[in-house]
């Protein structure tokens, strides 16, 4: 089992889905974070005042999985991320020790599913 972290851009965020989506892979949880990275954050001017914003918003997706969804997971995501510009994003894969569906008490792959 392994746990994928991916930042990407806000606005590839339905691309990713759709993509994720195409490779039967339906369950993630999403969150808004900031970050910087080679961007380095830009400047911009607020009430004559010249301000450096270096922390830009991203959007986090996590995504456990089967290891027989791993690639195929991996694939979607650049698929959908991918501009070809600085920015596009990372993508990190952990080991997932265990897994429990609170519901029925499943453990293990069972519990994650798909």
């Amino acid at each position: 089992m392994k746990l994928i972290v991916a930042y990407i851009q806000p606005e590839r965020l339905n691309s990713v889905k759709q993509s994720l989506y195409e490779k039967e892979i339906h369950r993630m949880s999403v969150q808004n974070a900031l970050g910087c990275g080679q961007q380095k954050g830009y400047h911009e001017s607020y009430r004559g005042t010249d301000i450096e914003v270096n922390l830009l918003k991203k959007v986090r997706l996590e995504i456990a999985v089967n290891e027989e969804f791993v690639d195929r997971t991996i694939e979607a995501i650049v698929k959908g991320a991918h501009t070809g510009n600085i920015g596009d994003g990372k993508i990190f894969i952990l080991d997932l020790q265990e897994c429990i569906r609170i519901r029925t008490g499943e453990k293990g792959k069972e519990a994650i599913g798909s």
